[in-house]
């Protein structure tokens, strides 16, 4: 599952994971659609426009969802969901037939990597999770979802067995079997006899995918960094033996090349979009109706997973406007919250295509805790200066530093006003638009001084989001542990990232409302996967995710999983703001695009 998105509203639909059970949307599940009379034959070009490029396509190393939809067009995840959240067996289908104790990876038969690698088996994943994935020294994205594993053994040719600690029945909707994409041993072997994750991460062949074979329906010939990929059409696509999972994969995919292109400029993509140049294109919210009158454009509204918030640097290069890290504090979390009207970002910013964001779950989601006391900071009698205030000088009265109000002004030890740097995405101007909303909503009900920058959003992941990695974990005198959790958790608060921030909105992130055991990835304790924050939480976060992992059925999994979504509300350790409905653009010519965020395969859309 790629747990970072960078879309902000103008995403794509139907090229997300999520839990349609209880969401809006289109519930034609595959198979029930109307029988075709004959399969569309391949022809054309199928075009895609994004706001922004990829850092990289190394499989093992992105968990970005932009560049993760151009890998998937060349390889394909393991498995996906109808809207039923049944799993489709893509690469494999998965079975536990003990409770969710020991799950059993089914791999196709007629899986082929490129030349000279040969098929894929078992003893591939066997591999790569073993000598990779549950390493140290590699660091791989998705690393973390395998390190507490019990154990993971080929049982056979094409069968791979997986022991996990604890029963889970809901293992795939984690989606930490989902993107454990094939890799050839040849490939791997050399990095990991000298552990040499630098080799591996930059390794041409898993960058430019030339070893995919059979595995994904197009072949990328070409990855123009900043400008986007080319793939011609996979003609030994291995689905197409696999119709009577969904007829549709019969002849897929149904366009004989394929291209992504990167475009920064927002009206330059629309306009690609209106004039036939693309076919598909994310439309902001404040468009969103013009482009529903426009007869030549297919406009689809789908819920999704990726929220949008602001986050807090509580590392020592954060908090740039005095002495101390008024961050590190909950009640200064609760303050900013408090500061910014959900309500004027939902209709002023996303036109009412959104939802408030009160905690690690969308309310539409069966595991929103409506039983629990979810604060609704940002909402009704928590909104507003006097509120925002009141819990900034509780804030206040915790620091060594003399933090105070004089007057509206919020001002630091010295007197000045609380200067504060808020980076956003370039390239999204809806996710700018909001980066400008809750700075002025900050100014105008805390005093402070907030200076929005624009950033090409490489440049913040690798010189801001992500830390520099030591040479050994590093010790947290405060807590009394030490870790190296990869570029976005390389260790405490000590472990600074190259350039200093104070706070940014560059990325969403996923809520994962099929399976909340996998919101661990950031909420897991300090040492937890995705900790770019430097948050260290003063609830016991790891031993009630310990006890969600050892539930023994869904009654008892939700009620734990509430206490944890009630915590979360209160923490604010990423200031929770809006869930932004995909707001997308297809050409009227496009057939197979849905109102639902289930991962489907674009390789079945064709034009009519």
């Amino acid at each position: 599952m790629s747990m970072l998105g960078i879309g902000g509203a103008a995403t794509l639909a139907g090229c997300l994971g999520g839990d349609d059970e209880t969401e809006p949307g289109d519930d034609t599940a595959p198979g029930d659609d109307e029988p075709l009379e004959e399969l569309p034959e391949p022809s054309g070009t199928y075009t895609t426009v994004v706001s922004s490029g990829f850092e990289t396509l190394n499989p093992l190393y992105n968990n970005v969802d932009g560049a993760g939809t151009a890998i998937g067009r060349a390889l394909d995840v393991g498995y996906t969901f109808n809207p039923d959240t049944e799993v489709i067996p893509l690469h494999f289908d998965l079975s536990s037939d003990d409770g969710g104790s020991v799950w059993v990876l089914d791999i196709r038969e007629n899986l082929e990597f490129s030349d000279p690698y040969g098929q894929v088996t078992a003893e591939t994943y066997e591999y790569q999770i073993n000598e990779v994935h549950r390493t140290d020294w590699a660091a791989t994205a998705y690393g973390s979802d395998w390190q507490e594993v019990e154990n993971v053994e080929a049982t056979g040719e094409f069968e791979l067995q997986v022991e996990l600690p604890s029963a889970n029945v809901l293992w795939p909707e984690t989606g930490d079997p989902q993107t454990i994409y094939p890799i050839p041993i040849d490939i791997l072997e050399p990095h990991v006899e000298e552990e040499d994750r630098e080799g591996l991460e930059e390794h041409e062949d898993l960058l430019d995918l030339t070893f995919t074979g059979n595995l994904g329906p197009y072949e990328m010939i070409e990855w123009e960094r900043g400008s986007g990929t080319q793939y011609v059409r996979n003609d030994d696509y291995y689905l197409r033996e696999h119709d009577e999972v969904y007829e549709l994969f019969g002849n897929a995919p149904y366009f004989e090349e394929a291209t992504i292109e990167v475009v920064e400029e927002e009206s330059s993509r629309l306009g690609m979009l209106q004039s036939g140049e693309a076919d598909s294109v994310g439309i902001p919210p404040e468009r969103v109706e013009e482009f529903q009158e426009d007869s030549e454009v297919s406009v689809y509204v789908s819920p999704q997973p990726y929220n949008e918030t602001i986050a807090p640097n509580m590392r020592d290069n954060g908090w740039n406007a005095g002495p101390g890290n008024m961050f590190r504090y909950k009640e200064f979390r609760q303050a900013m919250a408090c500061a910014i009207s959900k309500e004027t970002v939902v209709e002023g910013v996303f036109r009412g295509f959104a939802t408030p964001h009160y905690t690690w779950q969308p309310e539409w989601s069966r595991w929103y805790p409506d039983d629990r006391d979810i604060p609704k900071w940002g909402t009704g009698d928590l909104y507003g200066p006097e509120v925002a205030r009141e819990k900034a000088e509780e804030a206040f009265a915790q620091s060594d530093y003399d933090y105070e109000f004089d007057g509206e002004t919020m001002v630091n030890p010295d007197g000045d006003q609380v200067e504060l740097e808020f980076y956003t995405g370039a390239g999204s101007d809806t996710r700018n638009l909001m980066a400008e909303v809750c700075a002025q909503e900050l100014e105008e009900n805390l005093g402070m001084e907030i200076d929005v920058q624009t950033i090409d959003t490489t440049q913040f992941d690798q010189n801001y989001f992500m830390q520099e990695s030591p040479e050994e974990p590093v010790e947290s005198e405060e807590l009394g542990m030490a870790w190296d959790e990869g570029a976005f958790n390389a260790g405490p608060r000590s472990v600074t990232s190259e350039e200093p921030w104070d706070l940014h909105n560059v990325f969403g992130y996923s809520t994962a409302p099929r399976n909340p055991l996998a919101i661990d990835t950031f909420w897991d304790g300090p040492d937890t996967a995705i900790n770019e924050r430097g948050w260290y939480p003063d609830w016991p976060a790891s031993d009630l995710f310990d006890q969600a992992r050892q539930a023994d059925d869904e009654d008892e999994l939700q009620q734990i999983m509430g206490e944890i979504f009630e915590e979360i509300a209160y923490d604010q350790s990423y200031i929770l703001i809006a869930f932004d409905d995909a707001t997308s653009g297809y050409g009227t010519d496009i057939v197979g695009p849905r109102e639902t965020y289930d991962n489907w395969p674009a390789s079945t859309f064709y034009r009519e």
